[in-house]
């Protein structure tokens, strides 16, 4: 298995924080108009290796499902910073499961190899509307302690004060 035949195998469209996903469920019931779940195939690939720096407001949980383990860098809205690695070796730390609360600024890098995939469920279900890409400018204001090991976590589309 390589990342070409799991793109091309799941359906993936590239993804405006990077990698490649396709959403596999809406759920048909709403809470307070919006689906009440949803969830994505998410993958990370050599030549597309970064998740960049996001928030969402709602709870995302995530799903290790196959490949090269990756590492996910987690800001909390009081500038608390957390890196935790998903992955199959749970005897090293890995997890196969990680929670990111909505509100929290996060991203994802591959580890090594040919690719990482996930799953996400996002609960209430996902809104592009709730969806916000970090820039440089935001993130070096409000996160001045750790701007030098996030710089490359900033999409290149948001690299000056957009």
């Amino acid at each position: 298995m390589n990342s070409a035949t799991i793109i091309a195998q799941l359906g993936l469209e590239p993804h405006l924080e990077g990698g490649y996903f396709r959403r596999s469920y809406t759920a048909p019931h709403s809470i307070n108009g919006r689906p009440a779940l949803s969830s994505i195939y998410y993958l990370l690939t050599a030549d597309s290796p970064i998740g960049h720096l996001h928030r969402n407001r709602s709870d995302i949980l995530h799903f290790w499902q196959g490949g090269s383990s990756l590492r996910y860098t987690v800001i909390s809205p009081n500038g608390e910073l957390k890196q935790k690695v998903m992955g199959p070796n749970i005897g090293a730390g890995e997890q196969l499961q990680i929670l990111v609360p909505g509100g929290y600024w996060k991203a994802s890098e591959l580890c090594a190899g040919d690719y990482g995939l996930i799953s996400e469920a996002v609960c209430p279900g996902f809104d592009f509307a709730d969806h916000q890409l970090a820039s440089a400018a935001q993130i070096q204001h409000d996160y001045p302690q750790h701007w030098q090991g996030l710089t490359h976590l900033i999409s290149p589309s948001r690299n000056n004060n957009s």
